[in-house]
């Protein structure tokens, strides 16, 4: 449907609830994300264009056909409404993007999730937050450092986000868990489900004491395709990373390659040069990252960095709360800018200003063709803002 195609039935099938008893689109909101070729640019620019999730899920299966499709599969009532009872048997709330309660660090990173299931003390993604990653397989002096900087981050008022992974993930959360400003975990599989098993009485903890976020349906037990998805979210959280032992092919690496790409600042804990679980944040650190020996470190660079400038991508109201720039307003597609686009875009990446160029198009009306090749399955949206049209 969306690209998660492994989704478990939520624990009790069979409790649907009715319409009055949630808010009046939550369970359009649900289908809206979870129909097939959905994304995040997708969702906002439908949400813009239809001005409700109603709308937008009834106008999905004719813009699909202007994009190509020959048949489009959306979310049913039916499926959105056992999402959502799980949701509430766990007591997980809903946060969609654009509206209040989202995270706002979260709605500024390329690809932010149309929503996520939060479980726990929703409050803390208002605080300013730090991510601490690392190895599973951390040394007794890594797990110490992790917990020292969970909690010293806390004490001084930073929320620590982690992935809920066994090793240096678990001690930055336990850490945290002693400290006033609090956790959030960010997992791969659905909210209500607990992995790794090892650390089921964390997870408890969390849901009572921290959070637990999550863009996956509720009962996805993840997979290894799903942590990359997870790991952009505890960056795009986070107003930096710090690394503490990452093997050089690892998962915190590619935590701190979204961050960088997310415009905030990467930071490491130097390791032993021969021990291999220390050589991805040492090479971080070659590489420009910043070198950090505890929480007064990160909180130092931190402080410097707020006076200098705000974190990229973030822009301020009057009152001091980052909006989100507006998309362009939607005017339509017509089949002469249809035909043009499919003919001006191929198997290798273009830019869309590029785009704009050839065909002369208005921006509401280009963002309007590449929608419904998007919902068609045919356009492939790369890093960077890169398109290029999938294979057929």
């Amino acid at each position: 449907m969306d690209g998660w195609s492994e989704v478990a039935a939520p624990r009790n099938p069979h409790c649907v609830p009715a319409r009055g008893d949630m808010p009046d689109d939550t369970l359009d909101v649900i289908r809206l994300a979870r129909s097939r070729n959905v994304g995040s640019v997708s969702f906002r620019r439908l949400i813009a264009r239809y001005g409700c999730a109603s709308r937008a899920v009834a106008a999905l299966p004719e813009l699909a056909a202007r994009g190509g499709a020959r048949s489009y599969e959306l979310c049913s009532e039916a499926q959105a409404a056992r999402e959502l009872a799980a949701a509430q048997a766990c007591g997980a709330r809903l946060l969609a993007l654009g509206r209040p309660g989202y995270p706002i660090m979260l709605s500024h990173i390329p690809d932010p999730p149309p929503f996520v299931w939060a479980r726990g003390r929703a409050g803390l993604l208002a605080g300013a937050a730090v991510g601490v990653v690392g190895g599973r397989n951390a040394s007794a002096i890594g797990l110490r450092m992790a917990h020292a900087m969970g909690a010293d981050l806390g004490e001084a008022g930073w929320v620590t986000v982690s992935g809920l992974a066994r090793g240096v993930d678990a001690a930055a959360h336990e850490g945290a868990l002693c400290a006033p400003a609090g956790t959030i975990a960010v997992v791969a599989g659905g909210v209500d489900m607990i992995y790794p098993p090892e650390n089921a009485k964390l997870t408890a903890r969390l849901a009572e004491e921290g959070l637990i976020l999550s863009e996956a349906p509720m009962g996805l037990a993840p997979q290894g395709r799903h942590f990359p998805r997870r790991n952009r979210i505890i960056s795009g959280l986070s107003r930096a990373v710090v690394v503490i032992e990452a093997a050089e092919r690892s998962g915190s690496l590619i935590t701190a390659e979204f961050a960088l790409e997310q415009g905030r600042d990467v930071m490491a804990i130097p390791g032993a040069p021969l021990d291999p679980r220390a050589g991805g944040g040492n090479a971080l650190i070659r590489q420009g990252a910043t070198l950090v020996r505890g929480a007064v470190d990160v909180i130092e660079v931190l402080e410097e960095q707020s006076a200098v400038r705000p974190p990229r991508g973030l822009a301020e109201d009057g009152a001091g709360f980052a909006r989100a720039a507006p998309l362009r307003p939607s005017v339509g597609a017509d089949d002469a800018l249809r035909r043009d686009v499919a003919r001006f875009l191929g198997l290798a990446p273009v830019e869309e200003d590029e785009l704009i160029r050839l065909t002369g198009a208005n921006l509401g009306a280009l963002a309007d063709a590449l929608l419904e090749l998007e919902l068609a399955g045919r356009l492939d949206r790369q890093p960077g803002g890169m398109l290029a049209l999938l294979p057929e």
